[in-house]
This record gives structure tokens, sequence and C-alpha cells, in this order.
């Protein structure tokens, strides 16, 4: 990338000395607006887009121009600030009312990247003077009012259609195998409704379906007018301009004709996403062609994201209260079961018991070839070619369907006892089976056309005309059940693991020690029975006392889910050596990959490694998962540089003392409610473990301590020590040169301007976030620096790892005195304290 020193402008490039001739696309797009695609290093023009009366000049005369000889240099200079906002692959900005060319209309502008390229598309801008989040802000509240699903999703399309001015709107769910409904629809009169019509998986192909997860919405202003060309169509590497993130991309002909067959001539899709996956879409008709300002396309964006938000959050408390219904019975369930030391072969007695768990009609039972059979299923002849069936599906998760018939062929038979079913294996080997079964349930389906004739070869060729015919065609579908949420298969896959868990490891253990003496077999089932009394009351004690005054059932949820599974990882690292002692260095690395993905290169562990009993596991599972929830919330790893240091010794009396240090990320202050979480950390330890817990709120960062008992901790092989790496010499302090002051008050900056030039710097620049400090480091290092530690909402610690890594002296200015320490990482650095006058600076360069 090409450097351009601050302050100066930005150069022309003599195109005869590139390496290669420069890419010129002119983008597929619709004609309302133009495509630029520049360099990465904003010196050449990449693209550009067939819009000479906008742009002033023949697009001949654009392909290849430096950017700043086509786009003002005060709009070049505001993307690139709002190209510095981009996250992720698939990250969009838009900017409205942008004079992209000097003494030019304004545009509204949308950036993204594209591979290498920076792809800029604008389109005049319409002067609506909206305010896309108070106009959404009123939708939304009004959303809220409703109480039930389907007046929610009326409302959100009444209020989509009010917003986009679109003849027709409706609300458009998937199901599963990828055909769609219209569930909620809002129209103009004179027009016929689609309400409750049913679409074939191929009217929204798998393709078009995953465009839909990356981009939240399209728009076809007018389906007759015509694309503009890619020139050329592919760069000198052989790759095409990727426009899947474009809003001005043109779509498929078979998609055009589609909306043609169907009498639309302009539309609008917002996605509706649930979890990360596409649930549904708001799909806007116009009878005429239609095209709406990119600002109230954004607005209807933001209602669209608003609306998949409630959503998800209106059916996760349905979620959570069924699930809290099922998790009742299951508890009671397993206490008995527990209680009462039931082999597997005596899960036939709590059939009732099974069967409200879990919603069903029949349940059935395969035990050592054993089978019990209650209410609607198959017979035992029918039940035992369905078990060899289910001995070919995975052993590791439950298994459903809602049409046994479709992936059994003899299940056809007996579709009116037992259509679906819902099989848990409550075993390994040999497999065994708990299996619940649904009646069918046969209903009427509504079809916009015949779904088994959804599209025809026609003049495309090889590829396919859509369907002409959208008029209402009824289908009775036989042989189908119920199909089983997702929150009944999260039930299941509960009751799955406690059979393995609980009541597989009773049953085998007592068949592996029937052979030994009495008295052994009762001490081990005693045990066990021990175990899982601790491990439910366990997690009940962290439900109660998970609950927060105002907490949504979705934070609820969340935090008791959380917790719960850094209990379940620690279970599964003790359970692989027969609960034996476990790794302190595994759990850690796994609670930080499991937590914190590719951040967890951010925690930074040292010591030899030891070996935990499994009651210390499993409590210090809990402590470590709160440490990193905190911190991924409110501390180190709340931010982009923060980072946790994490080491661990023995004592002179052997205890195992833990060291926990956070650096680098937002101020930290003591809460201001005592929480069940830091009860956690503050009372398990000493408690559980009759150990010691201490944690300290210092301004740079969380700190703890604890110490374990030496019964408890167990030694280990050392990992291989690794080589010391001698740390550069610093280089000799000048007197004169460039000092960068990084300080977020302005009237203190410019004193410490004042001081330093007294003191004979050469220039000092100032900054005031870390964001423009390093960017400052970046295009014109300096020769030493002075670094306030609080910069309101973040620190400078990452400012001084950059800083440290060019080898450039600094010092930290501060006035939290004593409170303020420096990070292990950055070694011994000179501390200023405010306020500092010239004597204090000049000490700390000397």
């Amino acid at each position: 990338m090409t450097q351009i020193p601050a302050g100066q402008p930005e150069p022309t490039v003599d195109l005869s000395s590139c390496d290669r001739e420069p890419i010129h696309v002119l983008g597929a797009v619709q004609p309302f607006g133009f495509l630029v695609a520049v360099s990465a290093d904003w010196i050449v023009l990449r693209a550009s887009a067939n819009a000479p009366d906008w742009l002033g000049r023949p697009v001949e005369a654009l392909l290849g121009a430096p950017a700043l000889s086509v786009l003002d240099g005060e709009a070049v200079h505001l993307l690139r600030g709002h190209l510095q906002t981009l996250r992720g692959p698939d990250a969009v900005d838009r900017v409205f009312g942008v004079r992209l060319l000097a003494e030019g209309p304004l545009f509204d502008v949308a950036l993204h990247m594209s591979g290498a390229s920076i792809v800029i598309e604008a389109e005049p801008s319409a002067p609506e003077h909206l305010s896309a989040g108070n106009l959404v802000r009123n939708m939304v509240s009004r959303l809220r009012q409703t109480v039930d699903f389907e007046p929610l999703c009326r409302e959100a399309t009444r209020q989509m259609r009010a917003l986009t001015g679109f003849d027709r709107v409706m609300l458009y769910r998937f199901a599963p195998d990828g055909s769609g409904e219209v569930i909620a629809e809002s129209v103009r009169s004179g027009l016929d409704r689609y309400l409750g019509l049913h679409y074939p998986a191929s009217d929204i192909p798998k393709q078009a379906r995953a465009l839909y997860e990356r981009s939240w919405l399209r728009i076809i202003a007018d389906i007759e007018a015509p694309g503009v060309a890619i020139v050329p169509a592919r760069d000198p590497d052989g790759a095409p301009l990727d426009l899947s993130l474009s809003t001005l991309r043109t779509v498929s002909p078979i998609h055009i004709e589609y909306l043609r067959n169907m009498g639309v001539a302009a539309s609008l899709s917002v996605s509706i996403l649930r979890n990360g996956k596409l649930w549904g879409l708001f799909a806007c008709h116009h009878m005429e062609p239609r095209h709406i300002s990119l600002e109230r396309r954004t607005g209807s964006e933001l209602f669209g994201q608003m609306f998949s938000w409630i959503l998800e959050s209106r059916e996760r408390e349905v979620e959570v209260a069924q699930e809290a219904r099922s998790r009742e019975i299951h508890n009671r369930l397993m206490s008995a079961l527990a209680s009462g030391g039931t082999s597997l072969e005596g899960l036939s007695e709590f059939l009732d018991e099974l069967a409200a768990i879990i919603p069903c009609d029949g349940i059935g039972l395969w035990v050592n070839g054993e089978i019990t059979l209650q209410g609607g299923t198959p017979t035992r002849e029918e039940f035992t070619g369905l078990v060899r069936f289910l001995n070919r599906t995975a052993a590791s998760r439950a298994y459903a369907t809602d049409e046994i018939g479709r992936v059994h062929e003899p299940g056809r038979d007996f579709t009116e006892r037992a259509a679906g079913m819902l099989a848990v294996p409550v075993s390994r080997t040999p497999r065994d089976f708990l299996v619940f079964f649904r009646r069918e349930v046969a209903r009427t389906v509504t079809w916009a056309g015949n779904p088994e004739k959804p599209a025809n070869p026609g003049p495309n060729g090889v590829r396919l005309t859509p369907r002409k015919s959208f008029e209402a065609w009824r289908e009775v579908v036989h042989g189908r059940a119920l199909p089983f949420t997702e929150v009944e298969l999260r039930t299941a896959e509960a009751l799955r693991i406690t059979l393995l868990e609980v009541i597989l490891r009773l049953t085998d253990s007592a068949e592996k020690e029937r052979k030994g003496a009495q008295e052994r077999q009762e001490l081990l089932i005693a045990e066990l029975n021990h175990r899982v009394r601790n491990i439910l009351n366990l997690i009940r004690g962290v439900v109660t006392q998970s609950r927060t005054a105002g907490g949504s059932a979705e934070e609820f949820a969340e935090v008791v889910g959380a917790r719960i599974q850094a209990l379940a990882r620690a279970h599964d690292q003790i359970t692989t050596t027969n609960w034996g002692p476990g790794s302190l260095r595994d759990l850690i690395l796994l609670e930080a990959g499991a937590y914190l993905g590719a951040r967890a290169d951010r925690v930074v562990l040292t010591g030899d490694d030891v070996l935990l009993e499994p009651q210390a596991f499993s409590t210090l599972a809990l402590v470590v998962h709160e440490l990193m929830t905190n911190s991924a919330k409110y501390g180190a790893l709340s931010n982009a540089h923060g980072r946790i240091d994490v080491g661990w010794e023995r004592d002179s009396l052997e205890h195992l003392v833990i060291r926990w240090r956070e650096s680098g990320g937002p101020p930290v202050r003591a809460p201001s409610r005592r929480g069940f979480g830091t009860t956690l950390i503050e009372r398990s330890i000493p408690y559980e473990l009759k150990g010691e817990a201490e944690i300290r709120y210092a301004v740079s960062g969380v700190e703890a301590r604890f110490t374990i008992p030496p019964d408890l901790v167990r030694a280990a092989p050392p990992a291989p020590k690794r080589k010391a790496v001698q740390a550069a010499a610093a280089a000799p302090i000048r007197l004169d040169g460039t000092v960068l002051v990084v300080e977020d008050n302005m009237i203190i900056a410019l004193e410490a301007e004042e001081v330093l030039t007294a003191l004979g710097a050469t220039a000092v620049d100032l900054a005031g976030t870390v964001r423009e400090a390093l960017r400052l480091i970046e295009a014109a290092p300096p020769d030493r620096a002075i670094l306030d530690v609080n910069l309101g909402a973040e620190t400078s610690v990452s400012v001084a790892r950059r800083l440290a890594e060019r080898g450039i002296p600094f010092a930290f200015a501060t006035g939290y005195g004593e409170s303020f320490r420096i990070p292990p990482d950055l070694g011994t650095v000179p501390v200023i304290r405010k306020p500092y006058d010239a004597e204090a600076l000049r000490a700390a360069f000397a």
C-alpha cells in the first residue's frame, strides 16, 4: 500500500509505471445510481459506472484516473473515516448527503469491501430529511404493544408498507424444507391477496437464500430497467468483481421473469434472521416502477433488524416457558431414578413421566432387545425394524422426523398410529432407544400454483423459467405429524445426556461390580447417587441464584445456560479420566476457547501444569467462567487490545496460588451491586474447597488471587520451557525530534505541547483517542511519546504496546497515583503523576 505522509496531498499516479494494467470494471448495476471500485491504496481508480451526466465527463476518460481526480478531496476524507468502522466480512456502511464531486450534487453512498477492492455505490440524494432512527423507534414501540404472534406480524407488515409506500407487503416465513408461507399481508385495495399461500422451495433457490442471509436488503426499482454490463468481466487475475453486498446490483433474469409473471413492476426484500439464519422475508411488491431513497431503505433495513430481534425475543419467551415446564418434570424424574438406583431396564416403569417431558401420542423403549410400548405406536415387529433403521443413524444425538415413511419405507404402513418420531439413544453399546411417537395430522395446504411443477424448461436454455400460474392450488398432506420443535429437541438432548451420564453410569458400574462383593456394589451405587444429587442441587442453585431483578427471560436463560455449559465442559474433562483429576491449564484454555473463540490467544498462561481433583476442578471451572464473562463484558476483553495474564505456583506450604491480572481494557470500577457471579468468584473456593479468594478492582484491570489446598492438587508433567528472548537495548533518547502526546483533555494537551516545545522538541503531535494515536504512529512515527492512561471510555495501553513494538520510548501520565499498574509485558516504563510540569517531563525523558 502506498504510504502518504500526514498533511500532504495525495500524489498523482504515473500509470505507465504500474506493474499491471489498471483494472476497469463497469458494474452490473441498476440505472438509478453508479458504482466505483477503488484499489486498497486509494490511488488507482479500479471501476466506474456509466454515469457521465453525474460525473461530468465521459466514462472512458475516468478509467485508470487517480481517485482524487474524480472524487472531491473532502469526500475521500469522509469515506476513509467510514471505511475505518467496517467490521467483519459482510460489513456495510452508509453516508447520506455527500458531495462526491466539487460543486456537484449531493449523493447517498453505500460502502463495503469486495475482495481487495473498496466498492462505493452512490445515488442522487433525496431531500427527505428522514430520521431513520427516530422513525423506526416509533414503529418498534407499536410492535411492542402487540401481545401474540399473529398481531405482531400483521402490525409489522402495516408498518413496513407505511414506511416504503409499496402496494403490497408480505411477511414470508420459510419452512425447514425451504418452502415458504405468507403469514401476514398488508395490501392496497383492488389487488389479489396472497395471505395463507405456500410457495415451493424452488421459488427462492438456496443460493438466493444464502445471499439474503448476507445482505439484509435488496431493491428492484424497475424490472424493465436495463442492467449495466461488467467491462471487463474479469480482472487481470481472472476473478469477477463480487457484487453480493451491492445495493445497486441487478438480479437474475429468472427472478425478473418471476416478478413479471406476477404483474409486479418493482420489489423490495428485507431479510428476517433468527440466530443468524434466514427465518423469512418482508417481500414488498409494487405494480409500477418505484424507487425509494437509500436513507428510507436504510430505515426499512433497520426496522427489519429490530423486528428480527423482537421476534426472536418473543419466541424465546415461549421456549423458556416450555423448557421450564419440561425441566421441572425432568428433574423430578431424574431424582426418582437416581434415588431409587433404577437400572436401564427399569425405565419402563417411568414411561408416563417420560411422556410428559416431550408431548407425544405414544412411547417405545428398546433395552437389550426387550420392547416396551405404550400408547399410539408401531407393533412390536414394526418397532424392531424401526430400531434396525435407527442403528444406522448417529449415536451421539437424538434423531427426529415428522414423516417416518419418507426416511423408512415400512413406516408408511403405520402412519395412522405413528407418523413422526423422536428417538433418544440411551446407551452406546449395544444401542438402546427411547422413542417418542406422534400420530398423523392430515392438513390442507394452499399453494400458489401446483408445487409439483414449480418450473419448466424455457427460453433460458437448460436453465429454468418460473411458474406463470399463481392461482391457489390446494393439497391435503397425509403421512406427517406435527414437527418436533427446537425446544423439544433440546429437551430430548438433555434427557439423553442425563440418562447417559447418570442412569447408564449407575447401571454400567453396577453391572461390572456385580461379581464383586455386595458391600463394594452398594458403596459404588451410594457414591453415584450422591454425585447425581449434588449435580442436580448445583444446577438448581445456579438457576435460583441467577435471577436478577428486572432481567428478561432471554437474559436469564443466557446467563444460566452459560454457567451450566461451563460446568458441562469441566464435567466432560474429568469424566474422560474416569472422574480423575483434571489439568488446570486445559481448564483455562478450554473455557477461553469456548467463550472467546478467536480472542482466546489474548489469555496468556504461565506456570507448570498441575492436576486438580474433581471437586476443585468443577468449582474452579465456574470461577474461571465468571471471570471470563465479566472480562468480555466490562474488562480487558471488552475491546480489541486488552489481555489477561494467568499464572500459578506452589507456595512454601504446597498450596496452589493462582493469580489473575487484566490489562489493556477500559478503566475498571468495583460493581455497585453484588450479583451471583461476584458471589461465585469470592466465596465458592473458600466455602467449597476451604481455600482463599481475593479480588481487587484496579483501574487498569481486575486482579484476583486464589489459593487451593494441597490435598486437592497433584503434580503434572511440566510443559516444555521456551527459550528466553533477550529484549533489545533501547535506543538512546534525544532531546529534540517529534513528541506524541496522547491526551483526551484539550487544555492539558495544549499545555504539554508548550512545555515540550520549550524543552527543545522540534514538533508535538496531539491525539485524543487511541485510533488517532495509532494513525499518527503509522503515518509518521514519533521519537518519544507521553500517554495519558485514561482516555474516557478507553485506555492508552494498546498505544503503549504499539510504541514498544517499534522501540519508541514513552512515559505514562496518570492521575490515579499508585493504583495504576503497568502491564507486565511492557516492562519498566516511567510514570508521570498529574499535574506534571517541565521538570517531571525532563526527568521522564532523561
